[in-house]
């Protein structure tokens, strides 16, 4: 058929726009509906496997067990190779084991998630800043997927690339993809088993012997302070803390569209450290930073430039 339907009846090319844009309204519901079961499944299934990080250069190995039932969710995180970590989650709390065997970081209401939880609870607001399409099909882990593609409505985001688990619409696969259609970072599952609940005492927090760094310690952010980043990233995190190698408090925000992720830091300047200006990366994650009446401005996400600039040089003192 011809691109051009202007030759067509007037009420055949009604029908026409009519039928192709019903089409287009039922592929968007349907890569919606596979968000949808996907955001579900990885907050009530029962799953453990082991999955591979890339990002940039570096790969990381991770044994991930969660598991669903009336008290809620218990997932445990580890990290099997390179330094030692080990998160706990339980319910909306996040234990964070240090690599030192003696302190545990406490989050609580923790807004953190695990792959494959990559999902918000309302997939459907990502629409409003994503185009969701229904991409072909493939194997991960030995289970077939549904793969969901979601391209950036402007600047301030990269393409999502989600392989679903076809029985069940847990994510198996994603994929970050840059505006030059280059792999920003990539989790996968290299091994898998869904529907089998983890043993309960896989996720019994010892404390033996630990302190806690609680999440109590920390300080409302400073008021003093006014950040505005791009449309669709809210803040979801905040706070005043002290974090190794610092000698003073740093203020820490965290922003989110429900995918992108983006953090900022404000600490008072150093005067004897060499720090580096203006854009940079560190591997996959890129980082942007300026200085603002006396103060050190750090910007930094898998997001690109442009989210980094402009979320930066929106801070300033209130």
């Amino acid at each position: 058929m011809r691109g051009d339907v202007a030759w067509l009846p007037g009420w055949r090319a009604m029908l026409f726009a009519g039928l192709v844009l019903v089409a287009g309204a039922a592929r968007a519901d349907s890569a919606l509906d596979w968000l949808e079961r996907a955001a579900n499944a990885a907050r009530q299934q029962n799953y453990s496997g082991v999955f591979v990080y890339h990002h940039g250069e570096h790969i990381e190995v991770m044994r991930v067990q969660h598991r669903a039932d009336a008290r809620g969710e218990q997932e445990k995180l580890e990290v099997l190779d390179g330094t030692p970590r080990q998160f706990l989650r339980l319910n909306n709390d996040v234990y964070c084991h240090m690599p030192d065997g003696r302190n545990v970081r406490l989050e609580r209401n923790a807004a953190r998630r695990f792959f494959p939880a990559l999902l918000p609870a309302r997939p459907a607001d990502l629409l409003a800043f994503y185009d969701a399409k229904l991409g072909g099909t493939e194997r991960v882990a030995g289970r077939a997927c549904q793969i969901v593609v979601l391209e950036p409505r402007d600047d301030y985001r990269y393409a999502f690339n989600l392989w679903l688990d076809k029985r069940t619409g847990l994510p198996l696969k994603s994929r970050i993809v840059n505006e030059n259609g280059g792999v920003v970072s990539m989790f996968v599952f290299s091994e898998l088993q869904i529907g089998k609940p983890p043993e309960e005492r896989v996720f019994q927090n010892d404390m033996t012997g630990k302190r806690i760094l609680n999440a109590s310690l920390d300080k409302p952010a400073d008021p003093g302070w006014s950040v505005k980043p791009p449309p669709g990233y809210t803040r979801v995190q905040e706070a005043v803390r002290m974090l190794p190698g610092k000698k003073a408090p740093v203020t820490h925000w965290v922003f989110t569209d429900g995918l992108s992720v983006l953090s900022m830091f404000v600490e008072p300047n150093e005067p004897r450290a060499q720090t580096l200006r203006g854009l940079s990366a560190e591997g996959a994650i890129g980082v942007y930073v300026r200085e603002v009446d006396g103060y050190t401005v750090t910007t930094l996400g898998e997001v690109p430039s442009a989210a980094l600039i402009e979320t930066g040089n929106s801070v300033a003192r209130k």
